[in-house]
């Protein structure tokens, strides 16, 4: 295998169940994927939606780290404009010296959540003027890595320094994420599981080469594997996205139309549209989504793909990370 496998988890919550069930779920699957021979296991950040238990990364991946050994833990990603980069660096600093040589620091720029969520995680700073997010990565970048950015914070030190500083990857689904990642010397993961343009892909790569980006850039994408191809199908075609755009033209990606009428609410537009989609999901046997695996290597040339599992259920999801990782489809079942 030229590539190497890694998985991001959500913790979704099927209806009628509780947060911590899909919690402890996700513990379960990250001590999985360690045994598996799974590169690395990221958590994302959500905020508002009931059905995402994951709100915290930071905080889940210290729990993870104490029941696992040497799988490397992520984010995918912290959501960096609603934060002090000081902090990201100190919470990822002090992650990175409680497991060494384990921690990814992933960083995204998307809201993650609907409008009240966005409003009430950035009260202290909502009445200024927002930072550019590029202005931010680069103050993280300067605090990860020992010193400080110039001006008020030139003195401080995001401690503890650990010994092995977090690994640092920008997640982004186009050029100007990939060549803001390349000219600071961070890895790219092109956000494959939403915008899935193969052309898209081929110009962010470029981007992030052309301005510098020296690690192989990593691809993101939605798949799930089952024992037939039929299975396969019949689990993944009624999955759906709902698009919403706003008067103003902001769009985002939504699982029901009900939350993007709640979205439309929150945001206090007059008016709105709505797109249903399928969402893109790699579906089939595993020789079938391995063979896709393949395709994508050979075209971009990347060297790792992160796996995010559609929301199909804990077992078929669980039968999914198994297949790919080659074991037998009765253990799987």
């Amino acid at each position: 295998m030229a590539y190497s496998l890694s998985l991001l988890d959500k913790s979704p919550i099927p209806e009628g169940e509780a947060a911590a069930a899909a919690l402890q779920r996700t513990v379960t699957l990250a001590q999985t994927a360690e045994r598996l021979g799974y590169a690395r296991f990221w958590v994302a950040e959500h905020h508002g939606f009931r059905g995402l238990a994951s709100s915290a990364p930071e905080v889940l991946l210290a729990f993870l780290a104490a029941r696992t050994r040497s799988i490397r833990l992520g984010s995918g990603g912290v959501l960096l404009p609603h934060y002090s980069p000081y902090k990201v660096a100190e919470v990822f600093n002090l992650l990175a010296t409680l497991a060494p040589g384990r921690i990814d620091l992933g960083i995204g720029r998307a809201p993650g959540g609907l409008p009240a969520s966005t409003r009430a995680l950035r009260t202290l700073h909502a009445s200024g003027r927002p930072r550019p997010f590029a202005d931010l990565l680069a103050d993280l970048d300067a605090f990860l890595g020992g010193g400080a950015p110039a001006g008020e914070a030139a003195e401080a030190r995001a401690l503890p320094l650990p010994p092995a500083a977090p690994e640092r990857f920008l997640l982004g689904g186009g050029p100007d994420s990939a060549r803001l990642a390349g000219a600071l010397g961070w890895s790219f993961v092109f956000a494959g599981q939403h915008n899935g343009d193969e052309k898209t892909i081929e110009d962010s790569f470029a981007a992030y080469a052309a301005a510098g980006g020296k690690a192989p850039p990593i691809l993101a994408v939605t798949a799930l594997a089952a024992p037939t191809p039929e299975e396969a199908h019949a689990v993944t075609e009624g999955l759906k996205m709902v698009r919403v755009t706003l008067e103003d033209g902001q769009s985002v990606n939504l699982g029901t139309e009900e939350q993007a009428a709640e979205f439309a609410r929150q945001a206090g537009a007059a008016s709105y549209r709505t797109e249903i989609r399928r969402p893109q999901i790699l579906a089939g046997t595993a020789e079938q989504v391995r063979a896709e695996f393949e395709r994508l290597q050979a075209r971009f040339g990347v060297s790792e793909f992160v796996i995010d599992t559609p929301a199909a259920g804990p077992a078929k999801r669980l039968a999914s990370v198994l297949l790919l990782a080659g074991e037998a489809p009765a253990l799987a079942a």
